[in-house]
């Protein structure tokens, strides 16, 4: 038998399917991603529980990422691409999309920025450096292709990250122009999420932007969803966001915290991080009772001059809710729910369906209670030719009944027959926002603002409800534009309440995977901590770490494993060496760690030497190297992210709105704080050879003095400080050698 040597067939190559690609909607850290055919997950490495985060990212990004260019071009910014789809695209309906999360390992060694502002005004300055920074980055235009463009440095053309040469232009493209280009996007304002994760596992969420912020595919909540499974599936120990968002033209975290107890990102955990202007948890907390247990009476009882708009407003939304809106947190809990219906609804037209519209709610109230009060409304009405306001049914009926009783029988009296084809209609009036009632014959014509269908049909529009959420915010929550009312007393009380919460812009998640369990008692897990020796930093703060090893380890194979663990983490453990384990003593590196500690998971201290040397003193802490002083008026002693300047006497860090300068306000060119201030008074006080008693002359000196603290003329206009420098850059002024700087908040969404 003769056989013919064939050419194998080639293999055909395997297209990709969106089954293939991770559901970005459905992504949990138990099953990511969920492949179809595949397992469960069990022994696969889907879970990183146990590992600390530096090693979870790893192993993470090796098994699921793509690398976007080889890191020989670019080794201190690798980026890695993740594809995810969003909803069904396996009948090729259309319905869905995908998404590329992008994740670039920073190199902080060799990075642009080495110190991390966040981390700053955080709380957590003192962190040595971390090595690596990993962000996390889903563009606005999701399409993996899309997102991969930038335009040309030279031509302006659009060019793929990947490109070499400019196809327009023909100019080459080097590694120095791909790292602008990464860097460019650290900045962009419009990434529907921007998370970085230092190799410590302490992260901040710099940006989030749902549909409203130019999302197509997802919404801000299925985006929130997915970067808290995310910091979980990566074991995140910790994650800061700073909330400045405005929506619907307000300062949403205020409007959000009035209705709903917390911040939007509360929702996920978030709570109060640190305030500025020295404020505590509790002042936060009991700003927030303060204002949302205003009731609204309150905006009633006031002069009886005519019905104001606010009173309309609110009377008018107190109508349209099932449930009795008493407080400032009714109404904007009320009114934020109204706007995520019409959200959700397909149309305007068509109503939401909620609960609080459902009329087939059980009456509270006897049969022949509300058919008496019902037959009043009706007698009130046939007699009356006009349209007649709610307002003006309930005062007519308020000792006949309860007023639940009447708001009951108000939202159920639309569309009741009185005589032979005449009915109760309702309207809500176009100029003053009023619900009107009327009874008319049914074959009207003109019944173009008339309802048959009750009275939550009438339901103004999106536009509308946006405009009275502003209108109701400046008039009730604005500390600026709040209307006056009395008592004087309790607007004071809610003005202070208002810009204490304003005032709160850090929030920390803690997702305290100090306290998880141990999932494999196989292994041992030790959070260490370690001290140095002759450590010459100024009072450095280092988070425990975890150390995973097996079950036979030794004290030895400890030491081994701690150091390689702090030496990933921090760059100036680069030359760190562990001298011994203080709460043990001297020990045999033979020893089992099973007979040292008794148990699979525990924590152990470490002590060992650090050198600082070979330039990585510079690595020391994450507020840098200079050393700065803060010490306001208002009790703040570190660094709170707010406007600050500095004493150009005793260099002493203040805000300047607690020294008395607007936040539109320019900076003088030279500043005396008031401690320096009054030294300078009571030396020219002392230096004029007048007595304790001749106090006019001194106030005389404190009043020139302040004068020239807040303001010296020169010839030279007062210096212009861009609003990126920090409180630990110093600006010097030309020609006058005088040291000035300022603080901006930093801008993030």
């Amino acid at each position: 038998m003769v056989f013919t040597e064939i050419r194998p067939w080639k293999r055909a190559k395997r297209r990709g399917t969106a089954s293939d690609l991770c559901d970005f909607l459905g992504f949990d850290f138990l099953s990511f991603p969920f492949v179809a055919g595949a397992g469960d997950g069990d022994g696969d490495g889907d879970c990183c529980a146990g590992e600390p985060f530096w090693s979870a990212v790893q192993s993470f990004l090796k098994k699921y990422g793509r690398l976007r260019f080889p890191p020989s071009l670019l080794p201190s910014l690798v980026t890695w691409q993740i594809l995810l789809r969003v909803g069904d695209q396996a009948d090729g309906g259309g319905g869905g999309g995908v998404v590329s999360l992008d994740v670039v390992e920073e190199d902080v060694a060799r990075s642009r920025s080495v110190y991390c502002d966040q981390c700053r005004v955080v709380g957590w300055s003192g962190h040595p450096v971390c090595r690596k920074r990993y962000h996390f980055i889903i563009r606005e235009k999701c399409s993996p292709l899309e997102g991969s463009q930038q335009p040309c440095m030279k031509c302006g053309h659009m060019t793929y990250l990947f490109d070499s040469r400019c196809k327009s232009c023909n100019s080459a493209l080097t590694a120095d122009d791909l790292e602008d280009r990464i860097y460019c996007q650290f900045e962009d304002s419009t990434h529907i999420l921007h998370g970085v994760v230092h190799s410590n596992g302490y992260g901040h969420l710099l940006r989030i932007n749902g549909r409203e912020g130019g999302a197509s595919l997802v919404s801000g909540t299925d985006v929130m969803n997915f970067w808290d499974r995310l910091c979980q599936r990566l074991a995140v120990r910790k994650v800061s966001v700073m909330d400045v968002s405005k929506k619907h033209g307000i300062d949403f975290r205020l409007v959000h915290t009035v209705a709903k107890g917390q911040v939007w990102y509360g929702g996920w955990g978030y709570q109060f991080g640190t305030g500025s202007y020295a404020l505590t948890s509790d002042a936060y907390q009991n700003a927030i009772d303060t204002i949302s247990s205003i009731p609204l009476s309150t905006f009633f009882f006031q002069d009886r001059g005519p019905r104001t708009q606010l009173q309309t407003l609110i009377e008018f939304y107190q109508s349209l809710s099932d449930t009795e809106i008493r407080t400032l947190k009714d109404l904007f809990s009320f009114l934020l729910d109204f706007i995520r219906e019409l959200y959700t609804a397909k149309t305007d037209e068509q109503p939401p369906s909620s609960d609080w519209s459902n009329n087939s709610l059980s009456c509270p109230w006897m049969g022949n209670d509300v058919e008496r009060v019902e037959q009043c409304m009706e007698k009130m009405l046939v007699t009356s030719d006009k349209w007649v306001s709610r307002r003006t049914l309930k005062g007519a009926l308020c000792k006949a009944a309860s007023p639940e009783l009447i708001d009951y029988c108000l939202k159920h009296i639309v569309g009741r027959v009185v005589g032979d084809g005449i009915k109760v209609r309702a309207r809500c009036n176009p100029n003053s926002n009023a619900v009107e009632y009327r009874v008319q014959s049914q074959n009207c014509s003109n019944i173009r603002n008339w309802v048959e269908d009750g009275l939550d049909s009438i339901r103004p529009s999106k536009m509308q409800v946006m405009d009275d959420l502003r209108y109701l915010y400046d008039s009730l929550l604005n500390p600026q534009t709040m209307v006056t009312y009395r008592p004087q007393a309790t607007r004071e009380s809610v003005v202070d309440s208002a810009k204490k919460l304003l005032d709160c812009k850090q929030f920390i998640k803690d997702y305290k995977v100090e306290q998880a369990a141990v999932t494999n008692p196989f292994k041992i897990h030790l959070w260490c901590q370690v001290e140095l020796e002759d450590c010459a930093w100024d009072d450095p703060s280092l988070p425990p770490e975890l150390i995973v090893l097996p079950g036979n380890s030794t004290v030895a194979d400890l030491r081994s494993e701690a150091t390689k663990a702090f030496k990933e983490v921090y760059v100036i453990f680069k030359r760190f060496c562990i001298q011994e384990l203080p709460d043990y003593g001297c020990i045999d590196g033979g020893m089992t760690l099973n007979l040292l500690f008794g148990s699979s998971s525990g924590a152990v201290r470490i002590r060992g030497r650090c050198n600082a040397k070979y330039g990585l003193g510079r690595f020391r802490a994450e507020r840098g190297t200079e050393t700065w002083i803060v010490d306001c008026v208002c009790g703040t002693k570190d660094d709170d992210g707010e406007r600050m300047l500095a004493c150009d006497n005793c260099s002493i860090w203040q805000h300047t709105r607690c020294v008395g300068i607007d936040g539109l306000d320019e900076i003088p060119a030279k500043f005396l704080c008031r401690r320096c201030l009054g030294g300078r008074c009571i030396e020219s006080d002392c230096s004029s050879g007048s007595s304790s008693r001749s106090s006019p002359r001194k106030e005389e000196a404190e009043s020139e003095c302040l004068i020239e603290s807040r303001i010296l003329e020169y010839e030279t206009k007062p210096i212009i400080i861009p609003s990126r420098i920090t409180c630990r850059d110093e600006i010097r002024s030309e020609g006058l050698g005088i040291g000035s700087g300022i603080f901006m908040t930093f801008d993030v969404q």
